[in-house]
């Protein structure tokens, strides 16, 4: 099996990032056994890159660029761009993320490769909502609206009793006074928080 029809198969379908299993379903008529030998070939001549155990990304030719926002949903699923990210990337909070940060209703995890830090923090299945998808470099990626990152944020912020703190907060006030008050009342009330008391109480 050439590495190149691989390739073009592999694009055409747009699987920059792909698994194993999707490997397999591409080519069902393979012994397994041979497509990890395969797999194994291809990273060690640069082709390919591992992002975690079992998935994979394009990396030929050099020069692709694969947002990281769009691998992050693809390294854990289901999951969306949240919390320090998506607030840094709406300029509600100023500083740049180190991690690429996104929540899930699956267990807590983290994964580190040659593009950095993936982190995944979990919140109850019921309020994994209020995100959408964007283009980036033209590819879909699933992340929170403003106002569901700042109530995912307000959630981890506050959790255990914790109160939240505006002193050690960097939050732009001026872009929450901008937000859509009722989404942010409806997300942050799928965490049975009062966003008054939290978020607009004083200091």
């Amino acid at each position: 099996m050439r590495f190149q029809d691989v390739y073009k198969n592999l694009v055409g379908k747009r699987y920059y990032v792909f698994s194993f299993e999707d490997l397999s379903i591409l080519y069902p008529g393979e012994n397994r056994s041979t497509l990890r030998q395969y797999l194994s070939r291809w990273k060690k001549n640069g082709w390919i890159g591992s992002l975690r155990n079992g998935l994979y990304e394009l990396t030929f030719p050099e020069g692709r660029s694969i947002p990281d926002f769009f691998m992050a949903n693809k390294m854990y699923a289901p999951s969306y761009i949240s919390l320090e990210t998506a607030l840094s990337y709406y300029s509600i909070l100023p500083e740049v993320s180190m991690a690429v940060v996104s929540v899930t209703p699956k267990a807590t995890r983290r994964f580190k490769n040659a593009h950095g830090l993936f982190i995944y923090r979990s919140i109850r299945s019921e309020a994994f909502h209020g995100y959408g998808i964007e283009k980036h470099n033209g590819f879909d990626v699933l992340i929170a609206e403003p106002e569901k990152a700042v109530a995912d944020y307000l959630y981890f912020k506050t959790l255990h009793g914790k109160r939240f703190d505006w002193d050690a907060e960097r939050l732009d006030q001026k872009r929450l006074a901008h937000l859509n008050k009722a989404k942010l009342d409806l997300y942050v009330g799928m965490y049975h928080l009062n966003l008054k008391e939290v978020l607009y109480a004083k200091r």
